[in-house]
């Protein structure tokens, strides 16, 4: 299927790995140019190179812009970097930023807040300036990755969870918001991914029950009624297509990505 997405310009904030990284791929393959957003140089030089290896002609259709994403004028300067190398963004992808898994006993009102400016406000700083921008233009494209902690509560994921939580509110108010400016927002909750931030969740769960990581991966993997860890490709082939114009109906959803086992509707 054609999604439509050639030439258009996406951004992707935590895009020098994992999710992010793999988002880019996808985009790339269907014709887009990206622009990489992160808070380490290095980093995103290396996932250039990844890229440029598994496409050919990524060189020319990448552009990297290092930011810390809790400063909203670094937010805004990568933007504009960004929108000069490539011009007007048509599509957002927020995959930046982590709040640390914590256990309860361990949390403190600072782990509160650092769960919030990690993952809540990173999102919001590059949110708010790119739907006026694509508000005034008629157009455009915003996909969330939050995370299905932000639906279920985890003992060890409370603070993380709020700030998820509170990105699935935003995403949808905005998508209502924007919907008449020619603006879709939707969100995707992924639940256990091969990235490695799941080491450290798995680390989390092992203190909590007093296991080793391995066993509590290994009991984290049996209760997936698929009987596997979703890969980052599985999840960015989902973001792509809410980004593409073939959704061109589909705004405000909120997917869940957890392999059905956290049933809900």
């Amino acid at each position: 299927m054609d999604l439509q997405l050639q030439d258009q310009h996406v951004l992707i904030t935590g895009g020098s790995k994992g999710i992010g990284l793999a988002c880019a791929l996808g985009f790339l393959r269907e014709g887009a140019r990206v622009s990489l957003v992160s808070r380490d140089l290095q980093n995103l030089e290396q996932g250039r190179k990844a890229l440029a290896e598994a496409f050919a002609g990524a060189e020319d259709r990448v552009s990297v812009h290092a930011a810390d994403l809790k400063d909203p004028a670094g937010a805004v300067a990568a933007l504009d970097a960004a929108e000069k190398a490539f011009g007007p963004v048509d599509v957002l992808v927020n995959s930046a930023g982590a709040a640390r898994r914590t256990p309860p006993d361990d949390l403190t009102p600072t782990a509160w807040h650092d769960a919030m400016d990690a993952k809540y406000f990173t999102y919001i700083h590059m949110i708010d300036p790119v739907v006026k921008r694509m508000g005034e233009r008629g157009r455009g494209a915003i996909v969330n990755v939050i995370g299905q902690g932000g639906k279920v509560a985890s003992p060890v994921h409370m603070a993380g969870g709020a700030a998820n939580a509170a990105l699935m509110l935003v995403s949808a108010g905005m998508a209502a918001a924007y919907a008449a400016k020619g603006v879709r927002v939707n969100a995707v909750n992924p639940g256990l991914t091969l990235t490695a931030r799941l080491q450290e969740g798995m680390k989390a769960d092992a203190k909590l029950q007093g296991i080793d990581t391995d066993e509590a991966l290994k009991r984290a993997t049996a209760r997936l009624p698929l009987g596997r860890i979703a890969t980052p490709e599985e999840i960015a082939n989902t973001v792509v297509f809410l980004a593409s114009p073939r959704a061109s109906y589909v705004t405000g959803a909120t997917v869940a990505m957890d392999g059905a086992v956290t049933p809900l509707i």
